[in-house]
């Protein structure tokens, strides 16, 4: 709970699939039983599709355990994933997303706002990296959220549109090991880019020689490994 380095913390930044960390914690919470399934719907898919949006690949008519909908959230980033947990337990994505901002005020975040689960631009969904932060960091005291956020691949359950189930990878662990600074192993996080808040990363970290645990945010760079490089560079220079 101690901020040990930080620039720009209270930046007001679109926090991009970033918001399926909170996503995350909303479908969740307010889930009994994680295999309770869901049968995707062209009402979920195709807006997605014209938004140029990621998805996780799901079918039309195929019926998704909330817990395939979770990893398919967090790992490919699929749109279609956040928007069917959205439905399914807020009866509505405009449901779900007040019960999102109901967590953003039960958190104490004040400079956050959301707008959809899947982190679509709009000008009235935002964030700042402080708050990110955060959020993160109270998904990874919740057990199953924390176990999604840190797996590198995942394979759904077979259905009869995918007899072998889908194989979903996360976008933070395909483009980077997690050793490479040589001082710090990363263990989990989020990925997100849109044509607003161009790229950003909320990663989460063990550092080799004290085994202390951080949370690291950034966000607005402007190629697809940029924040993978400062995340790596970060820890490489921060524990000379």
């Amino acid at each position: 709970n101690t901020v040990v380095a930080r620039k720009n913390p209270d930046a007001t930044i679109y926090p991009a699939s970033m918001t399926k960390i909170m996503t995350l914690i909303v479908a969740y919470e307010n889930c009994k039983n994680l295999d309770e399934t869901f049968t995707m719907t062209t009402d979920i898919t195709d807006p997605l599709f014209i938004a140029g949006a990621s998805t996780a690949g799901f079918s039309v008519g195929e019926e998704v355990t909330i817990r395939d909908l979770l990893y398919g959230a967090i790992l490919p980033s699929g749109g279609d994933a956040t928007d069917a947990l959205a439905v399914h337990i807020g009866g509505s994505i405009e449901g779900f997303v007040a019960m999102m901002n109901k967590k953003v005020l039960q958190m104490g975040l004040s400079n956050t706002h959301f707008k959809n689960p899947s982190g679509l631009h709009d000008n009235d969904h935002y964030s700042t990296p402080h708050e990110i932060a955060m959020i993160l960091q109270y998904a990874l005291q919740i057990e199953e959220c924390k176990d999604i956020l840190c797996t590198y691949q995942y394979t759904t359950e077979s259905t009869p549109y995918h007899p072998n189930g889908l194989l979903l990878t996360s976008t933070m662990f395909s483009r980077m090991a997690g050793d490479e600074s040589g001082k710090a192993t990363v263990l989990g996080g989020k990925t997100g880019y849109t044509n607003e808040g161009l790229h950003c990363l909320a990663s989460y970290a063990r550092v080799n020689s004290t085994g202390k645990e951080y949370v690291l945010v950034t966000a607005h760079a402007p190629a697809t490994y940029d924040p993978i490089f400062d995340c790596i560079n970060i820890y490489k220079e921060y524990f000379k």
